[in-house]
């Protein structure tokens, strides 16, 4: 196949899921930098995803979404574990149930103690606040104006409401806000929708951004491998139309794939443990054995 080489750029983003879109807007917003922005997958011009009920229609479409499957689980007695991952523009959050949720207040400090400053929960904060167009206002824990709006269930159901008044029976407290001061009870979610529609990263931060000259973005892009000069980044390998494309970063390579794909492109480019590359034939650029492990992610019962 012809390998074509573009113009270098400043900064190459691999992936324009819910990170890589915020990524390519931040970055270009001042005019001064470059950035090439590669998605796998297609656009996001699916009418299925913008309206909210549509995520029936894409999480188990394998255009729009990647349908990825655990091995069997011995904790699963067995079982293959369903694993939904967006492929188009806006990545998970065009695929997603629309719940909008942080994650705990405990889990931030956990990550501070650990010694990563900066992750703590009051240092995370202000810019959840910042990101956040609240439909209930501004207080301590939510912003307005931000381009990612959060919005209400306005429309009330009886069953609902008997959980929560059978929640209150059993000492589980109703919450009326899980991004608030705390996280336990029981309640209504706020969505990730504004006036209707999703409001996806791709919604919220790729399109006010699109028409910048110094952004450019690449659908059915596939990374293979992130190109190094002895340890330094300096490129990302992809396919594109049958053809293999090499990207140059002068500034960075940022990767934005996701959880799953993140950490396999890094072991694909030799950084990873490094019996598990020389078993695979994959020359070791960096010895680093906690590249692919560790990772959780919750169930839903």
């Amino acid at each position: 196949m012809p390998s074509t080489t573009p113009a270098a750029w400043d900064y190459v983003i691999v992936g324009a899921g819910s990170a890589g879109c915020v990524l390519a807007n931040r970055l270009s917003a001042d005019g001064r930098h470059s950035v090439l922005l590669l998605e796998a997958g297609p656009p996001d011009r699916y009418p299925w995803i913008h309206v909210p009920i549509g995520y029936a229609k894409t999480m188990f479409n394998p255009v729009y979404n990647w349908c990825f499957k655990t091995e069997p689980e011995p904790q699963m007695n067995g079982r293959e574990v369903y694993w939904p991952s967006g492929k188009t523009l806006g990545g998970s959050s065009s695929i997603n149930g629309l719940i909008y949720i942080r994650g705990q207040r405990e889990d931030y400090e956990h990550w501070a103690a650990l010694g990563n400053p900066g992750w703590g929960y009051r240092d995370v904060l202000p810019y959840f606040r910042k990101l956040e167009h609240n439909v209930r206002g501004e207080n301590e824990y939510h912003g307005i104006g931000g381009p990612l709006w959060a919005s209400d269930i306005v429309a009330k159901h009886e069953l609902v409401e008997a959980l929560i008044a059978a929640g209150g029976e059993l000492g589980i407290p109703a919450n009326p806000d899980f991004n608030g001061a705390t996280q336990e009870g029981v309640g209504y979610y706020q969505l990730t929708t504004r006036r209707g529609f999703r409001c996806s990263t791709a919604t919220a931060y790729l399109r006010p951004a699109r028409r910048r000259p110094n952004l450019s973005i690449e659908t059915g892009a596939q990374a293979a491998r992130i190109v190094f000069e002895g340890r330094r980044a300096t490129a990302v390998a992809y396919r594109r139309d049958g053809h293999d494309v090499t990207a140059t970063a002068r500034r960075e390579v940022i990767l934005a794939a996701g959880a799953l794909q993140s950490p396999q492109l890094l072991q694909l480019s030799g950084i990873g443990p490094a019996a598990l590359l020389r078993e695979f034939g994959i020359p070791v650029v960096h010895e680093l054995p906690g590249v692919g492990e560790n990772l959780q992610d919750h169930l839903q019962a």
